[in-house]
Order: C-alpha cells, then sequence, then structure tokens
C-alpha cells in the first residue's frame, strides 16, 4: 500500500465560524453568485452532498486518540473508520466509492486493481461485516500507485466534477475526493475536497489554506499548484472514475 505521510506541522489557518451546525455537505454555503453542479456523474455527486457531518469537529485517528494537526479541517464526515491503521488516503477516496455503489446493492461496480492489475471485486450480497472485510483486503492491495492507474486523467482542470480524484501516486503519495463543484454565470467553478491521512483518521472536508474568504471552498483557475492544508497537487493531476 502506497500512502501519504505526514507533513512537518504546518497547520492551515483556522477559518471563521462554526461548521458545527451544518448536517450534510449540501449544507456547506456557497459564495455568493454560485451554484452547485452535477457533472457527468449526477447520482454520484447528490450522493456526495447528502453525506452526514458529524457535530463534533475534530479529526480522530482509527484508536480514538485525537489528531496532532486540528486545524486543517472544515467539518467531519461522518463515515466509520475502522479500528485498524488501515483507512488512509487513497483508501477514503475508495471507501467513499465502494459506499456508493454498496448502498445500492451494485456490488458487481465495486472493484480496485492492485498494481499489477488484479481486480478486487466485492463479494454480490455481502453483508456489513463481509463489506468491510472486503475493504480491508482492498486497503492492504491497493493504494494511489494503483488507484492512479485505474482512473482516468482529466486533460483539462476547468472540467472538474463531484466525484473527481487529485492524486499522487508514489511512496509517499497522497488522494482528495472533489465532493462537491459550483459554477457562477462567467463560468468559473469552485469545488470541495476531502481526505483521510496517516494515520488512519476521519475523513474530513479540508480547509482553502491559501483564501481564507473563500474557504472551504477552492478556486479552479489557471494556477497549476493546489496547496491543500497538508499536502500540495498540480492540475495535472486530476483524475475520474
Amino acid at each position: 500500500m502506497s500512502s501519504c505521510q505526514e507533513r512537518g506541522s504546518q497547520p492551515a489557518p483556522a477559518a471563521t465560524g462554526s461548521p458545527v451546525t451544518l448536517q450534510k455537505v449540501a449544507n456547506i454555503a456557497l459564495p455568493a453568485g454560485y451554484s452547485r453542479m452535477n457533472g457527468g456523474d449526477s447520482s454520484f455527486a447528490q450522493w456526495l452532498r447528502q453525506l452526514p457531518l458529524k457535530t463534533d469537529n475534530k479529526v480522530y485517528l482509527y484508536d480514538g486518540r485525537l489528531k496532532g494537526n486540528q486545524a486543517a479541517q472544515y467539518a467531519v464526515l461522518d463515515i466509520p473508520i475502522g479500528k485498524k491503521d488501515l483507512q488512509q488516503c487513497a483508501d477514503a477516496v475508495m471507501r467513499l466509492r465502494a459506499e456508493f455503489f454498496y448502498r445500492r446493492g451494485l456490488y458487481s461496480r465495486i472493484w480496485f486493481a492492485d498494481n499489477n492489475g488484479k481486480k478486487y471485486i466485492c463479494p454480490a450480497g455481502a453483508d456489513t461485516p463481509r463489506f468491510e472485510k472486503y475493504l480491508e483486503q482492498v486497503y492492504a492491495w491497493c493504494g494511489t500507485l494503483s488507484l492512479e492507474k485505474q482512473l482516468k486523467r482529466v486533460p483539462v482542470f476547468g472540467d472538474i466534477q463531484p466525484g473527481d480524484v487529485i492524486i499522487k501516486g508514489g511512496s509517499p503519495g497522497h488522494a482528495v475526493m472533489v465532493m462537491d463543484v459550483a459554477i457562477n454565470k462567467a463560468g468559473e467553478k469552485i469545488y470541495l475536497l476531502a481526505q483521510s491521512y496517516m494515520p488512519a483518521q476521519s475523513i474530513h472536508i479540508l480547509k482553502n489554506p491559501m483564501d481564507q474568504r473563500l474557504s472551504p471552498w477552492y478556486k479552479a483557475d489557471n494556477e497549476q499548484v493546489i496547496e491543500t492544508p497538508e499536502w500540495t497537487f498540480t492540475q495535472q493531476q486530476l483524475r475520474r472514475w
């Protein structure tokens, strides 16, 4: 498994306002003049927006301890992380995609490939314990390198859609999920990002450390570098399922 590593202590600046009253991703307010867009996979986009948020805005590690850096998150998803150090960065991305199909009973759509191209397919009709066991197998054999290979490159960053993934394969590598996208009348887009990290921890919506007024939204402009609180990506690292 190729996964992210904790960057030194470089906490993001604190955002104004408190997100603890938000119930789901769709409740995260938009800047004036923007409206949400679905992109090509509207069912996945709408599902991501309906994911619940915790009222406790702290990020916890898999073993129940608080994460050292509590300045990176804007909100925390109410998604299980397990009790093992497994559901890290690429794993959280795969978790969200798998959950989407699992809750619809589309078991054959849940598959991930390892670095050698071997596919791990969710057992048909898996109950919750069996689904969690399947995911642990995926986390053990698939990571940023394999997921980057599995996904398709999006050549124009301005085409960003909900459900896309920004990923850097490697050791270390990192991956974040595009949770939502909005657009204004001028065609300018903004987007939300979610991550887990290393050690395994609560999946959380990231703040924008480069623009506190826009945070937690990021602007899909012509800047080639995407600076998140704990990782730096480039626009060339945008991928799609």
